[in-house]
């Protein structure tokens, strides 16, 4: 190929060139600072490309693509199989050995592909840190699932876990993933990789019904206090009031100080003032808006303060059973 001299930056390079500037800005939205210079200076040191050149690029960007999708759908055999069909068994393994090396595969990839309630089988009699891990790589409705299944005395300990990890060494995801092989399906390779954390089990938690919430909380609130507190500050943010109706925020609203309500709003995008404005008599927010013109610039700490006091109201009102969050759990369903 005519692109065989280049090295990936500059085949980025010419694939963003050959995008042209509306498509390259938007991929560019995507990238880190230090890639964005890198790139920058190539394309602006690239003087001309030849169409052979560009077509090759662009051709090598598509087989890529197409093998990504394919590994996202089945695996690396799947998207082996396909790709022998589509490009030959020469140049599909050449795709697939590009892929590979520049792209890490995440692990477990064939347990997110398993039904969450036959995993919990296989997982449930497992150390609490082995549970953790793995749930720490399905997607949070999956380790909702999974979660909310486990024994009560085994929920919190696990979600501890999960907002504690940090680093997990390669060699225990492999033996990890032996395990799992023999029942579920293949070994997948990986560096080291940063999973789990509050932000994790945040997720998890605002998936679960709500009866293993407040067990997993509770528990928390005893053996991790100060664990239990940054996860509750995270758990339910001031723009999530848009998961309300218009009734519950219309009883949530009837707590809120005014005073509050408009600094919070300060802070808040167009979206969240728009729902809260239309749950308001015309004459409140009428009056609220007055007073957000007025008030000029407000530190971005006293928002943040605000709009807290407005979560605690709604959790407050949640607990009581006044008002209903959406979602992923069995709290969709009303009786």
């Amino acid at each position: 190929m005519a692109t065989d001299g280049l090295n990936g930056v500059q085949k980025a390079a010419v694939l963003l060139i050959a995008l042209g500037p509306e498509r390259s800005a938007d991929v560019f939205k995507h990238l880190k600072e230090d890639e964005i210079e890198e790139l920058t200076l190539e394309i602006a040191n690239t003087r001309s490309i030849s169409p052979q050149i560009k077509e090759d690029v662009l051709e090598e960007f598509y087989q890529i693509c197409l093998a990504q999708r394919y590994i996202a759908e089945g695996g690396i055999g799947y998207a082996k199989e396909l790709l022998d069909k589509a490009l030959g068994a020469d140049k599909a393994q050449e795709v697939i050995t590009k892929l590979t090396a520049s792209l890490q595969v995440r692990p477990f990839e064939f347990v997110r592909k398993t039904d969450p309630s036959q995993l919990l089988n296989f997982i449930q009699d497992e150390h609490p840190q082995t549970i953790a891990m793995i749930l720490s790589y399905l997607t949070s409705a999956q380790a909702a699932m999974v979660i909310g299944a486990l024994p009560p005395e085994k929920q919190a300990d696990v979600a501890k876990r999960i907002a504690m990890m940090d680093r997990t060494s390669p060699d225990v995801i492999k033996e990890v993933e032996k395990v799992l092989e023999r029942k579920l399906a293949s070994l997948v390779n990986q560096d080291y990789t940063i999973v789990g954390g509050v932000d994790a089990i945040v997720n998890i938690l605002n998936t679960v019904d709500r009866s293993t919430e407040k067990h997993i909380m509770e528990s928390l609130e005893i053996e991790e206090p100060e664990l239990a507190d940054e996860i509750r500050k995270k758990m339910f943010v001031f723009e999530d009031i848009l998961l309300l109706d218009d009734r519950a925020i219309q009883r949530v609203l009837r707590d809120v100080e005014n005073s509050d309500l408009g600094i919070a709003l300060k802070g808040a995008n167009e979206e969240v003032q728009n729902v809260i404005f239309k749950n308001l008599s015309k004459r409140l927010a009428a009056m609220i808006k007055e007073d957000m013109e007025f008030m000029g610039p407000v530190r971005m700490k006293d928002v943040e303060e605000a709009q807290q006091k407005i979560v605690s109201v709604i959790r407050k009102l949640e607990d009581a059973g006044e008002i209903v969050i959406s979602r992923g759990g069995g709290d969709e369903i009303v009786v």
